[in-house]
């Protein structure tokens, strides 16, 4: 029996379980090192003969490239790695399983003996990423052994599998900063002390990333030729445009100069956080922005404007914000997760009753903040707080609504303040009572489903475990073509963007502003093209004539917080904040605090809309970066611990 040690675990893996792989099953024996325990750097198959039989023709090593492709981790799902920031929340009453993962995490309940969503090791919704890269380098490996496998078919695979191997490595450097660097499979004959590798520095591991990338680009497609069967699958704008995110993360503060880690050194005595800034990262990430926008051009992506002719202009702009992600495989979306195969999976838990036939099908418990709300540009395209002509002190107060804004709200009603005047997202984005949902069945703007929230109407409370904890939901997250009836609810699948061209325009925007001493047209060119796609004036503009700071626009500071506040709202509830706010080295101000909305059990007017404190996050410097399990630690003692776990 051969013998082979890691310091990786999963509890399957202890229990010698057998690995699915996509469609072809391929059994891995896992042998034991003390105990009868498992410890896996490499894949060393104890039957060879199984794993030659997965590359003995290019139908079975295909099967093998999607096994590869099937550890990516899941986006646009309730139990995606960062669907809960501080712009979204859930009911706490509601469920303890997958689904409040990411809830608990910024509740102060995650922990090195068992951690939330462990992508390092396996386990609580987290699938062994380094697993993952192992089965990347057996492809690269083998891949040369398929006798009916075409140069070129061999080429393209090889690039993908090596992009996908950059983009796991890069998923656990987000999460846990300092990683093992897993170039190759070490042979069978690897003694204990070869597998029990070190951490290394980020810089080397963004290093290392970004050189498989560069590897892998001149053989991806340009673009998708078999939008069929191959949709999602990795392309040169995909490659380019995640190696920018990479640059940028890069860049920014939370890997750039960070001093709060400057004492992480190990055994070695090796720095893996260098302290010191260094600026040539921005200019760095700003070529690779460039390169990357020009590429996508190229292929053919583009803004996505949504058309209707049966919409007034109004309602074309609010409608616009959800069909930007689930209009499916629109010319915006650079990469698409091609495994959201159910949209109703999802958005289930974000729409809310609108008749009494929906409650079987809507949970309605994953919901915006308020927060959130607040965040929104008013109509005049600057944040409320900073508006000349918006009465934001009496934000919370209500007022009747008029028959001018009966595409916003519902007319001649009682509303908050805070619903009106805002810009087009807003009302793409969260429903408020006394606002409207269209679609779900109605498409004449005319005669849209009205949004009530208070304790006993239809998206009111129904039990002690369904209700909007905030008192709003999250609409730009269904698509509205999707439908009820008596007995079902169905849905149109559309694959969530990963990362889409308006991310792109606005990091290329913010890398840009970084390499400058002061904004200037280049700059405001790539934010502006998002806001005009939402209807909004340019910076400059909108600045100038609304913001009560005027020339915040002027300066490289403002400029950043302008960036920072454009894509707060973009990308809202798409699983980018969560990352930006860490990156930026903003996240334990951003997080902390009170989790707040309406009181979501008033019956009226007077009670309902008092704003309530739901819960208080406690996020400190120790939650920034994901715990290793400490069993973890104990087979390889090369590795160390986070900081404060």
């Amino acid at each position: 029996m051969k013998r082979a040690y890691t310091f990786f675990t999963t509890s399957w893996m202890a229990k010698g379980h057998l690995k699915k792989i996509s469609c072809l099953l391929l059994l891995f024996l896992f042998l034991t090192v003390s105990s009868c325990m498992n410890y896996w750097l490499d894949i060393v198959p104890d039957n060879v003969a199984t794993l030659d039989h997965a590359f003995r023709d290019k139908t079975r090593a295909e099967q093998y490239l999607y096994s590869c492709y099937s550890y990516l981790p899941n986006c646009g799902r309730e139990y995606s790695l960062a669907h809960f920031d501080d712009f979204i929340w859930t009911n706490a009453r509601y469920g303890t399983g997958i689904d409040s993962w990411n809830y608990l995490i910024l509740r102060d309940r995650n922990n090195a003996d068992n951690p939330l969503l462990n992508y390092w090791s396996g386990g609580n919704g987290g699938s062994n990423l380094f697993e993952g890269i192992r089965d990347c380098n057996i492809f690269l490996e083998r891949i040369d052994e398929p006798v009916d496998l075409q140069k070129f078919e061999k080429s393209r695979w090889s690039a993908e599998v090596k992009f996908l191997k950059a983009y796991y490595h890069f998923v656990l450097l987000q999460m846990y900063g300092p990683i093992p660097i897993v170039k190759e499979n070490l042979p069978i004959s690897a003694d204990p002390e070869e597998v029990a590798v070190f951490r290394e520095p980020v810089d080397d591991v963004f290093d290392y990333i970004v050189q498989l990338i560069d590897e892998a680009v001149p053989d991806l497609p340009l673009t998708i030729e078999n939008k069929i069967a191959e949709m999602g699958r990795i392309t040169q704008p995909i490659a380019l445009a995640i190696k920018a995110k990479v640059l940028v993360t890069a860049a920014s503060p939370l890997f750039n100069g960070n001093k709060d880690y400057q004492s992480m050194v190990d055994k070695r005595g090796v720095q893996l956080f260098n302290p010191v800034e260094n600026p040539e990262k921005w200019k760095r990430a700003t070529t690779a922005c460039k390169n990357a926008i020009d590429t996508c051009l190229l292929a053919g992506h583009e803004l996505y404007y949504f058309s209707s002719p049966k919409m007034s202009e109004t309602t074309r702009q609010i409608c616009q914000v959800s069909q930007i992600l689930t209009d499916k495989w629109n010319p915006e979306h650079i990469w698409g997760n091609a495994m959201f195969e159910s949209p109703y999976h999802a958005e289930w838990y974000v729409i809310p009753a609108l008749a009494s036939n929906h409650l079987l099908f809507t949970r309605g418990v994953i919901v915006p903040t308020l927060k959130a709300v607040e965040y929104f540009y008013s109509k005049n395209g600057v944040p409320i707080d900073e508006d000349l002509h918006y009465d934001y002190d009496n934000r919370f107060n209500l007022t009747n609504t008029k028959p001018e804004e009966t595409l916003y709200v519902q007319p001649y009603t009682t509303t908050a303040k805070l619903h009106l005047n805002r810009e087009p997202r807003f009302y793409g984005s969260i429903g408020f009572d006394k606002g409207w949902w269209y679609g779900v069945g109605r498409y004449n703007e005319n005669d849209q489903w009205p949004i009530n929230v208070k304790s006993g109407e239809t998206s009111g409370p129904r039990s002690e475990d369904v209700f909007s904890l905030t008192g709003f939901y999250i609409k730009k997250l269904q698509n509205f073509y999707a439908s009820f009836n008596n007995t079902s609810y169905s849905g149109v699948r559309w694959d969530f963007p990963v990362i889409r061209l308006a991310d792109l325009y606005l990091l290329y925007a913010e890398a840009l502003n970084e390499t400058k001493d002061a904004p200037d047209n280049e700059v405001y060119e790539y934010i502006d093209l998002v806001r005009e796609r939402a209807g909004l004036k340019g910076v400059v503009e909108s600045w100038s004539r609304y913001s009560k700071i005027s020339n915040k626009y002027q300066t490289k500071e403002g400029m950043r917080e302008i960036i920072q506040h454009e894509r707060g709202i973009e990308l809202a509830f798409e699983e980018q904040r969560f990352w930006d706010l860490r990156r930026w080295g903003v996240a334990i101000e951003e997080f902390n605090g009170f989790v707040q909305g309406w009181y979501y059990r008033g019956e009226d007017d007077t009670e309902f809309y008092r704003v309530t404190n739901y819960d208080n996050i406690t996020y400190t410097t120790r939650d920034i970066f994901w715990p290793i399990r400490k069993y973890d630690l104990t087979v390889n003692r090369n590795l160390i611990q986070n900081w404060g776990w």
